[in-house]
């Protein structure tokens, strides 16, 4: 039986962080879950895409988008399930385990949250956020099947907030998994704790209020 998972991870210039991020990932190619990684890159000008390939990762390239990089991913992978993980996020150990007593569902899932710096009362309230609003972000991963992703319409080409519009998607097919991905805390000690968070809440709402994600990456970015 072929393995059942294909890795889809985007990149930009995530050569500093890429290495413990696939090293996590070989419990799942030892234990026969993972059929091939896809690494969807959107123009890094580091040692990004020689590190993939150094991984065997299969690489695809366009704009940098990061919407547009995992559908791009996606449309790429050739096993039944996609997994979807950032590149500075670490699956804890014991992840595969889990994974592979949900491949039996249908429903889409998602990582507990934890930083790998401190960040304890921020990773609790995404924890919350993703129970009570079925509202995951990105770095707490996605493992869909191939034919659910298909049916709610794919990772839109956006350049932000893509995982809320997917998670929205999947409203009511969407449960969390008893393992954890631990993400990079570095933007949040570089920016400030209160003041990323408050920002990210902030892009949240103004998303769900309908504001367009392009301005809304272009205020981000600022």
């Amino acid at each position: 039986m072929p393995a059942p998972i294909s890795v889809i991870v985007p990149t930009l210039n995530a050569e500093a962080a890429l290495g413990p991020t696939l090293a996590a990932l070989m419990e799942g190619v030892d234990g026969g879950l993972i059929a091939e990684l896809v690494v969807s890159d959107g123009g890094s000008t580091d040692d990004t895409l020689k590190r993939a390939d150094a991984w065997g990762a299969n690489i695809v390239t366009g704009p940098p988008s990061r919407g547009g990089q995992l559908r791009r991913g996606c449309e790429a992978a050739r096993a039944e399930w996609f997994l979807v993980v950032h590149a500075d996020t670490v699956l804890s150990p014991g992840w595969s385990e889990v994974v592979s007593a949900h491949l039996g569902q249908r429903d889409a899932a998602y990582f507990k949250l934890r930083f790998d710096r401190g960040g304890r009362a921020v990773a609790a309230w995404a924890n919350l956020r993703a129970r009570l609003f079925g509202l995951p972000y990105g770095d707490q991963g996605l493992l869909i099947r191939r034919d659910l992703y298909a049916r709610v319409g794919r990772y839109p080409d956006i350049p932000l907030m893509e995982d809320v519009a997917l998670a929205r998607a999947l409203r009511g097919q969407l449960v969390p998994l008893d393992a954890t991905a631990v993400t990079s805390a570095e933007k949040y000690r570089r920016q400030g704790w209160v003041r990323r968070g408050a920002r990210n809440l902030w892009t949240l709402t103004r998303y769900l209020a309908g504001a367009d994600p392009e301005a809304l990456a272009a205020a981000y970015r600022r």
